[in-house]
């Protein structure tokens, strides 16, 4: 498919830029009775596809390397629950003290911060004067209860400049809780 729209493309491109003449005399060649011809009317239509199934297969990888993870560590969630319905566009894994172990290249394009950044260090770094007490403390009493919540929270991006962040945690175990994961959004 990949090749077949790479020759289209070009093959559009080499017409485009033949005179009447030229056409008229390979259209023979190029085009047979029971070919249709569909213009692409709108390279925009044709991005926003492409774009949307980009976004899809990333999200799939990341669920692949977070139940890759999730099997090396014998974690007993079970991962396709976690995932079910749930937008997001950063993951994070930290270990009981909230230590980032783990996060996905959408945690990078949502903050700014590289993952080796992130690494080991405690996802509150993104927090700053504008993040609220309250939400602060619904985080720590969820993270305590040992239980899954949701709680937006005002996070800082590399920039500096501020967005909300709707974050959803649950704890990750097998004969006891070893781990967190974290699904992240920016939120209006």
């Amino acid at each position: 498919m990949k090749k077949n729209l790479s020759n289209m493309m070009c093959l559009d491109l080499y017409l485009s830029s033949l005179n009447t003449e030229e056409y008229k005399a390979i259209k023979h060649d190029i085009i047979h009775e029971d070919t249709k011809i569909m213009p692409l009317l709108c390279w925009d239509v044709f991005s926003q596809n492409y774009f949307k199934t980009l976004k899809q297969l990333k999200r799939k990888q990341d669920i692949v390397k977070v139940k890759a993870l999730a099997k090396k560590l014998n974690w007993s969630n079970n991962m396709d629950t976690i995932f079910e319905d749930k937008a997001f566009e950063a993951i994070i894994i930290t270990d009981l003290n909230q230590s980032i172990l783990w996060t996905n290249d959408g945690f990078t394009e949502m903050t700014g911060y590289s993952k080796s950044y992130a690494l080991h260090k405690k996802p509150n770094f993104l927090q700053g004067e504008k993040s609220s007490a309250d939400a602060k403390q619904k985080i720590r009493n969820g993270l305590k209860d040992i239980k899954p919540f949701t709680a937006i929270i005002t996070n800082y991006k590399k920039n500096k400049t501020s967005y909300q962040c709707e974050v959803t945690i649950f704890p990750l175990f097998n004969t006891k809780t070893t781990h967190f994961i974290a699904l992240e959004r920016q939120v209006v």
